[in-house]
């Protein structure tokens, strides 16, 4: 069971770490669409789809990783922390295909939102790893 924890462990930050990045190269390639810098912004759409081929790499072992623990250990599904951190999960699975959208959508030349929407989608990963790590720690429920 360590070994399953220390390896999701090791593919949550590696998901992370892209959830973190990746919109913030969305802000730097809406402002080069904005302001005609066609070659950043061609250079972003590469970087964006590197970065989202391994946070999807990442993503999906920390989630096989997961479901590994609890067929390991069924049990911990009767526990309603681990619920809510499952609830919170989802959400960041439904953040990741947002990613995805909203690269395609870069990608193509179709900037739909203000740099400062940007900066504020970049903002939600981090609000969701706080609350999934004070319920993995803490256990509340």
């Amino acid at each position: 069971m360590l070994w399953l924890k220390a390896f999701h462990i090791v593919f949550v930050v590696t998901w992370f770490a892209g959830l973190f990045y990746l919109p913030r190269l969305f802000v730097y390639h809406a402002a080069a669409l904005r302001d005609g810098e066609q070659a950043f912004a061609a250079r972003a759409a590469v970087m964006e789809r590197r970065l989202f081929v391994m946070m999807t790499l990442g993503g999906a072992l920390a989630l096989a990783f997961g479901i590994a623990m609890v067929a390991a250990a069924p049990a911990y599904l009767q526990l309603g922390w681990l619920h809510a951190k499952l609830g919170l999960v989802l959400l960041l699975v439904v953040y990741h295909f947002g990613c995805a959208r909203l690269m395609r959508a870069l990608a193509a030349g179709c900037v739909a939102h203000s740099d400062r929407w940007y900066r504020l989608f970049n903002e939600l990963p981090g609000l969701l790893l706080i609350a999934i790590v004070v319920l993995a720690t803490v256990k509340p429920f």
